[in-house]
């Protein structure tokens, strides 16, 4: 019940279809659902897309993004940052942080986000091109999507060490698949993730 209506669209690009159609990190996009809301994380070509964002985009959609991700789009965009939450019709939002911690590729200081969508009676964290961070600690869901791939954010064993320190009901492994992480990165989360987290390796819809 809980995983209803969640697709992986492959790497990080997700679309949650509930109340509303909310699209993370629109990528790649094979096909077009029209979005309520989009929740963009970071400003890297592979998270923020303005082809993508422009497919599935009508005059009613809502896109949140950083600050420094905002300048590159139209409609109605609303900014937010880490810490800050926002309510888009049944849903709320609440942005937190996003960083890297051993690497340069996402420093702190820019400001880049994961989200905890609360819609429809549950909690999903989309945690965004992050290592393994100690605001993790206060986050609350049910539904858990974190990058494994390595590279970039955190590896499979990293990865392994957020879900014990988020306690998720279920967790769907990302950012893998396409540009870093392989199948066996992800078998390798499988066998690390505490008992009594439901691991779900879902396949990218096209």
């Amino acid at each position: 019940m809980i995983l209803n209506g969640i697709h992986w669209l492959g790497h990080a690009s997700f679309r949650i279809d509930d109340e509303i159609t909310i699209y993370i990190d629109p990528w790649k996009l094979a096909s077009a659902v029209r979005a309520d809301l989009i929740l963009v994380t970071h400003g890297h070509r592979d998270h923020l897309s303005p082809d993508d964002i422009n497919k599935i985009s009508g005059p009613n959609t809502v896109i949140v993004c950083p600050a420094s991700c905002a300048g590159g789009l139209a409609g109605d965009v609303r900014v937010i940052a880490p810490g800050e939450p926002l309510t888009i019709g049944p849903a709320t939002v609440e942005a937190v942080p996003s960083y890297n911690t051993n690497k340069p590729n996402h420093p702190k200081s820019t400001g880049n986000v994961g989200y905890v969508v609360e819609i429809g009676g549950r909690r999903i964290y989309h945690a965004g091109d992050t290592d393994l961070i100690p605001e993790m600690a206060t986050v609350r869901c049910d539904v858990a999507l974190i990058p494994a791939g390595g590279t970039y954010t955190m590896d499979a064993d990293e990865a392994a060490q957020a879900v014990a320190r988020i306690n998720p009901k279920a967790v769907i492994p990302m950012h893998w698949g396409d540009i870093v992480g392989t199948r066996q990165d992800i078998s390798r989360f499988e066998g690390l993730v505490p008992d009594g987290v439901q691991v779900v390796v879902l396949e990218p819809e096209q």
